[in-house]
């Protein structure tokens, strides 16, 4: 599904990605780990087609990474993502459904079943000035699952919500994973990327440290936690 291979980024003599590959299955949950700085957001930003990389290639189902046609395939939840605050959650999801390609009864349909699906349903009225971090981050997830789409990039995805909202947000990831789909996430939660993810990579100056299934990198009495910090502290 996901191909990165041998990917630099510079910014003049700043080196954010140094040489980075790895590939994504179709089917796989898979996280892309590592404190800030660490050159994950410069990554998903290139898978994204938001910038282009130095050196390498990034493609998804085949199709390079910044054409029109690969992001008709990804939904897309950033960490700081903002919804106007005089837009409704249902006209926000309407518009981000246009963009989809649904219109009319279709996109009303649409919406409708994504608002149930996030847990905002009854709310689709209310101003996003007055959502708490927690609703406009299920509302920004169901932007990203609008359209159907095959791939899902995840970054921060359960950042604001309680355990409730955590518990919500997971079983929708997993009942996206179990159609088949596949998603990318970028969390510092790692013991929710443990217990939901089949592969991972930590990354730390720009550069993958590891990076294999969670049962290979977590071996014998190990957590994620005490991998991420082995590599990352060395």
């Amino acid at each position: 599904m996901i191909s990165v291979e041998n990917v630099t980024k510079r910014y003049g003599s700043l080196i954010a990605v140094d040489d980075v590959s790895y590939t994504v299955n179709k089917g796989e949950f898979f996280a892309l780990l590592g404190p800030n700085g660490a050159g994950k957001t410069t990554v998903v930003r290139m898978l994204l087609g938001f910038s282009r990389p130095t050196d390498g290639t990034i493609t998804i189902d085949g199709i390079p990474a910044g054409r029109s046609e690969s992001r008709k395939k990804v939904g897309y939840l950033a960490e700081l993502h903002r919804i106007p605050p005089y837009l409704s959650s249902q006209e926000y999801l309407l518009r981000n459904a246009a963009f989809c390609g649904l219109t009319g009864s279709n996109a009303k349909k649409a919406v409708g079943k994504i608002l149930e699906r996030v847990g905002m349903t009854g709310k689709e009225k209310k101003k996003a000035s007055a959502y708490s971090k927690g609703m406009a981050q299920r509302i920004g997830l169901g932007a990203a699952l609008l359209g159907d789409p095959e791939l899902l990039v995840l970054d921060e995805p359960v950042s604001g919500l309680d355990p409730l909202g955590m518990r919500d947000v997971r079983i929708i990831l997993e009942e996206f994973k179990n159609r088949g789909n596949t998603i990318i996430l970028n969390s510092h939660l790692l013991s929710e990327v443990e217990r939901l993810c089949d592969t991972a990579a930590i990354m730390n100056n720009g550069r993958i440290m590891t990076k294999g299934s969670i049962s290979n990198i977590v071996q014998d009495n190990e957590t994620l936690e005490d991998v991420f910090f082995r590599h990352i502290e060395g």
